[in-house]
C-alpha cells in the first residue's frame, strides 16, 4: 500500500519564532548561494530570464518567510515577515520539511503540488525553471555549504540523516513514497 503524503508541521514553539530570530540565516544563505553560483554556474544559467526574479518562499509552519533572488554572484536571500509577500512575482508555500525535500530531491514536487501541500502563485514558469534547475543539479547539503571530500560526505550524511529522522518523527513519507499514489 502506498504511503499518503501528509502535511507535516513542526512543533508550535518553532512556528512562533519571529523573523528577527531567523535574521542571521539571510546573510549565511546569501553567502552560500553566491558561493554555489561560483562553483556551479550552469545551475544558474538554467534559470535563464528568471535568475533575477524574486521568489517568496513561505514555510507555512514557520513564523517567517524568505525572499530569494537567485542572480548568480548577485544572489540574495533575506528573512522576511509573512506579510512581505506583497508584490512578489513568485510565491511558493508549504511545510519546511516538504520544501527542503524538494531541494534535496527526496520529495516529488508534482505530487506535493497536486495534493495541495505545496502551493505556488504568480509566475509558474519561473517556478518551473527553478524546479528544473534544482532537479538537474542534484544538490546535496555540502554543495550549498561549499564543502568537499570527507567533510562533504560527513555533512551530507548528518544533514540528510537529520531531515530523514525529522520526517519519520512527523510521519512524513520517506524517499520514493512521494512518487506513489
Amino acid at each position: 500500500m502506498a504511503a499518503e503524503i501528509v502535511e507535516a508541521r513542526l512543533p508550535g514553539v518553532v512556528r512562533l519564532l519571529p523573523p528577527l530570530a531567523a535574521f542571521p540565516a539571510g546573510p549565511l544563505l546569501t553567502g552560500a548561494l553566491r558561493s554555489l553560483a561560483r562553483r556551479k554556474p550552469g545551475l544558474f544559467d538554467r534559470l535563464g530570464e528568471f535568475a533575477k526574479e524574486r521568489f517568496f518562499i513561505d514555510p507555512t509552519d514557520l513564523g517567517f518567510a524568505f525572499t530569494i533572488v537567485p542572480d548568480r554572484e548577485r544572489s540574495f536571500v533575506s528573512v522576511v515577515g509573512k506579510r512581505d509577500v506583497a508584490g512578489a512575482p513568485v510565491v511558493v508555500r508549504g511545510p519546511i520539511l516538504m520544501l527542503l525535500g524538494l531541494l534535496d530531491g527526496t520529495m516529488d514536487g508534482d505530487a506535493l503540488f497536486f495534493r495541495r501541500i505545496v502551493t505556488i502563485g504568480g509566475r509558474t514558469d519561473a517556478v518551473l525553471a527553478l524546479r528544473n534547475a534544482i532537479e538537474d543539479a542534484e544538490l546535496k547539503p555540502a554543495d550549498l555549504l561549499g564543502l568537499t571530500g570527507a567533510l562533504a560526505r560527513f555533512a551530507d550524511s548528518g544533514i540528510l540523516g537529520g531531515l530523514d529522522a525529522a520526517r519519520r518523527i512527523l510521519a512524513v513519507p520517506q524517499a520514493g513514497d512521494a512518487n506513489e499514489s
